[in-house]
């Protein structure tokens, strides 16, 4: 499958996830989670959903709470997309932002020494 294909279905995993996380999932622990990415294999038969959440306190409780709903958004999913075979969907914490803001933070400092 060629990149520019992935790259399409990686996008449009990302946004129907997002979407069916705010319309039809009734669980408010995933009501402020973000999706931030989805790296989906070539098969389509599995797919990490990289995500992070509004405030750190809830990371964890949005964590299992995406875990318990990821057949229920696979079954979703799949009534909603044309892919011949829908993903497994694995979520995975999203810590790029922290690490961006622990940087930042040194930075901060560093500048306030000088």
């Amino acid at each position: 499958m060629s990149g520019f294909r992935m790259e399409r279905i990686n996008k449009e995993l990302a946004r129907e996830i997002a979407y069916l996380l705010e319309f039809s999932i009734k669980e408010d622990a995933v009501k402020n989670v973000v999706i931030t990415s989805v790296d989906c294999s070539k098969d389509l038969k599995h797919a990490k959903v990289w995500f992070t959440t509004l405030t750190e306190e809830g990371r964890e409780s949005a964590f299992e709470a995406l875990k318990s709903v990821a057949g229920q958004l696979r079954k979703l999913m799949g009534e909603r997309m044309y892919l011949r075979t829908t993903p497994q969907l694995e979520f995975c914490l999203d810590r790029s932002q922290d690490y961006g803001r622990r940087i930042d933070s040194l930075l901060d400092s560093l500048a306030e020494k000088t």
